[in-house]
């Protein structure tokens, strides 16, 4: 009984301080700091949880036969299960967010849960279905990146202004970012897995590589096995997907963090995630990866950019720097150490008019629900001030 009675006593007070807050209110009531910063503090544990399982997911599912309860997604089903706690949290008391944050992250958090159980349909009707790129694996993302968004929005409108601030808006962006780019990791890890299989040495298990043979009815020593299970998608779709989906991202935390290299910053700290878990899962036995440390450039491109004070103006210059620096910084991975496959000129001026119309949509959107970071300052302060 010692322990059960030690867990009490730990208990009671947290019990005790936490029930009076448990009441029904509408989204936007005043919140305490410390229940603000607790909530937050849960957020940020929650989104760990997730990007280790599924940092770790990747590469299981290179190597393993898929399995429903392999411990990447048991990870993962951690940070699912607090993020669902905190969503109730949200919506019931209306605590620590403004109504807009409060829809997006029910939304977000909806459509996962909608898409968990679809997912496993889907294989059990569809088989491996390796790709990142299937309807079923992009809900999964859509409703992260809403859910995610919304507690970006929580913590930008009722967050303090001070390093404090800044710091975890800088983390959440980089959960929002890893979240963003993680069905492009399917061609990070599809190039080594090629390489592999080439060399006589597949990185995948034999009874994984039979599975896949066997879906599409070829022989285990065709190289199309390989192929449509490392590189199932248009090699067009990375490039594309980098220069336009990463760097809006981008863009919009270097707006709203509103700091001189901030998103230089939130892409690195990403690509350093990527670049120490590289080793770990490889000791392990886990198959290898592409690191895109490319993206790094695009995020300076988009930070330097921001020098520009004309939105027009910046849209074109940003947009034109980041696809050339992109490009070339691809390339340059490519011929240096390992990237996916590259492509035409053509696809990237696709990519730089894709980024150049969206680029724009994001500047109106950023002024006309004041996400700029000197915008939301300025509200502060007028609010603050007698």
């Amino acid at each position: 009984m010692k322990p059960v009675e030690s867990l009490r006593r730990r208990v009671a007070p947290a019990l005790e301080w936490a029930l009076p807050y448990w009441t029904r209110g509408k989204a936007g009531r005043e919140t305490p700091e410390d229940l603000f910063r607790l909530l937050y503090l849960g957020w940020l544990v929650a989104f760990s949880f997730k990007v280790l399982g599924a940092s770790w997911d990747v590469s299981w599912h290179f190597k393993w036969l898929r399995d429903d309860l392999a411990p990447p997604h048991l990870l993962n089903s951690v940070g699912t299960a607090i993020a669902l706690a905190l969503t109730i949290i949200h919506v019931y008391t209306g605590y620590g967010v403004d109504r807009m944050a409060q829809r997006l992250i029910a939304w977000g958090t909806g459509v996962f849960l909608v898409a968990v159980p679809l997912d496993l349909i889907n294989h059990r009707i569809n088989g491996l279905d390796i790709t990142s790129w299937s309807p079923s694996h992009l809900m999964l993302y859509i409703g992260t990146f809403f859910m995610i968004c919304g507690v970006i929005r929580g913590w930008f409108v009722r967050a303090r202004p001070g390093r404090m601030r800044t710091l975890v808006l800088g983390g959440l962006f980089v959960f929002l970012f890893e979240n963003v780019w993680f069905p492009a990791q399917h061609q990070e890890y599809g190039v080594y897995s090629i390489a592999a299989w080439d060399r006589g040495q597949p990185e995948a298990e034999p009874i994984l590589i039979k599975f896949a043979a066997d879906q599409i009815g070829l022989p285990v020593d065709d190289r199309a096995v390989a192929l449509h299970f490392a590189l199932p998608v248009p090699d067009q779709l990375y490039p594309l997907y980098a220069v336009i989906a990463a760097v809006l991202v981008a863009v919009y935390a270097r707006a709203m963090i509103g700091r001189m290299f901030s998103a230089t910053a939130m892409v690195a700290v990403y690509v350093a995630f990527r670049t120490l878990i590289w080793p770990l899962l490889a000791l392990a036995g886990f198959p290898h990866s592409a690191v895109p440390v490319f993206l790094i450039v695009g995020a300076l491109a988009v930070d330097l950019s921001f020098l520009i004070r004309i939105p027009a103006l910046r849209v074109l210059v940003g947009s034109l720097a980041a696809t050339v620096l992109l490009d070339q910084a691809l390339r340059f991975q490519h011929a240096t150490f390992i990237a996916p496959p590259l492509v035409t000129p053509m696809t990237m001026v696709i990519g730089w008019a894709g980024l150049a119309v969206l680029w724009t949509a994001v500047e109106w959107s950023l002024s006309r629900h004041t996400l700029r970071a000197q915008e939301r300052e300025a509200v502060v302060s007028a609010t603050a001030t007698p």
